[in-house]
């Protein structure tokens, strides 16, 4: 008989539970479209993949250092100075197996069992399963209109408070899943200031940098040197099957972040590494992807409320739309899977997001073509309207 460990009862990604079972009906011949995963429509750009290409064939591919291949490393320190103004030093940049390892590295080295760490409700449900997982205290604190949509150093406070608990970190996105929401610089400076003040370790997620609409964008490298940055070639990039994201680490963690990763990983993919560099420089291919999310967003921003589902939160940046379903059902994850079955159209549910009030939301990917966006809301149109 195998006995699981406590560690492993984590409740399940239902994001990923929809699209398996989504994958299951397109394969069975349904013209299934998916807003149910941040998954970019379009390829790697050229360049990152005529770079792997001519690596596969000219090169060996092998483990590199730990924390990463010094041309990827220095390139992502050219990245902040010319892109916010910043110098950063290429030997606190670590390479990382995707933004997933990232989290991973910064929660073993900076984290004992039993630490309390604050996170966004809603927010990304791997935050929280990961956590636990590890046998960290997580802190759900609610987000909305009265904080605009971030954590707050008061909102923190009062949680802390509320559960008895001295917090040991903060975890921030900016932008922000499943809300969309851009932190603001003062906010993002204020909160990382309170961080310090208190001795409370800081990590901003920046994984959808490069995805904002109209707003400022702000790093926390600018003004926060003790924050741990941790970004990702998935999403701007559109890399996602790459696995391929990195950190900013302060210099005083920077070697017990290594070690941690060399048992854990070894190192990132050299290949993907390789593309990756060559990823940063396809500046017109990676703004020609954002400008399509834009439009995407800027349909959905005005038709999704025209079919009865309301917008949560601004949609500043990233590519969702968290919407309230609380008019049709009390249960998004039965809504979910009947909106699936009946319209061919795969979101997911709140419940993912917020275990207490994602009830009544779901939130849709517009990481597609404004085709599947228009298919998608004429189908649900339909549809909604005979519920």
């Amino acid at each position: 008989m195998v006995i699981l460990s406590n560690r492993s009862s984590v409740d399940p990604f239902h994001a990923m539970d929809i699209l398996a079972e989504a994958n299951r009906m397109k394969a069975a011949g349904r013209p299934i479209i998916s807003l149910a995963v941040g998954q970019p429509s379009a390829s790697a750009p050229e360049a990152a993949i005529q770079a792997a290409e001519v690596a596969l064939r000219t090169g060996q591919i092998g483990y590199t250092d730990a924390l990463g291949r010094d041309d990827l490393r220095r390139s992502l320190a050219d990245y902040y100075q010319s892109r916010h103004g910043t110098a950063v030093d290429s030997a606190q940049i670590m390479i990382t197996t995707g933004s997933s390892a990232g989290f991973n590295l910064a929660f073993l080295a900076l984290f004992d069992v039993g630490d309390a760490v604050a996170i966004a409700r809603p927010g990304y449900p791997a935050y929280r399963n990961i956590l636990k997982a590890l046998g960290l205290v997580v802190i759900e604190v609610p987000v909305g209109p009265e904080t605009q949509y971030t954590l707050t150093p008061e909102s923190l406070e009062r949680e802390a408070r509320a559960a008895g608990v001295r917090l040991k970190g903060v975890l921030l996105a900016s932008p922000a899943n499943p809300t969309g929401t851009v932190t603001g610089r003062e906010a993002l400076e204020r909160l990382a200031s309170w961080c310090d003040d208190n001795k409370v370790t800081f990590i901003s997620d920046e994984i959808y940098h490069g995805l904002s609409y109209g707003v400022d964008e702000a790093s926390a490298v600018e003004f926060a040197p003790n924050a741990i940055v941790i970004n990702s070639f998935s999403k701007y990039y559109r890399m996602t099957g790459w696995r391929i994201g990195w950190m900013v680490l302060p210099k005083s963690v920077v070697r017990a972040v290594e070690c941690v990763a060399q048992s854990l990983y070894i190192s990132a993919p050299e290949l993907s590494q390789i593309a990756a560099t060559a990823a940063l420089g396809a500046g017109e291919a990676l703004e020609g992807y954002k400008a399509d999310c834009k439009a995407n967003r800027d349909f959905l921003q005005k038709r999704l409320p025209e079919i009865g589902l309301s917008l949560l939160s601004p949609m500043d940046g990233a590519f969702y739309a968290y919407v309230d379903v609380s008019r049709f059902t009390n249960d998004s994850m039965a809504f979910a899977k009947k909106m699936l079955l009946e319209t061919d159209v795969a979101a997911t549910p709140g419940l993912d997001f917020d275990p207490l009030d994602g009830h009544r939301a779901m939130r849709f990917s517009y990481a597609g073509t404004l085709a599947e966006m228009t298919e998608a809301t004429d189908r649900l149109g339909h549809w909604l309207e005979k519920l």
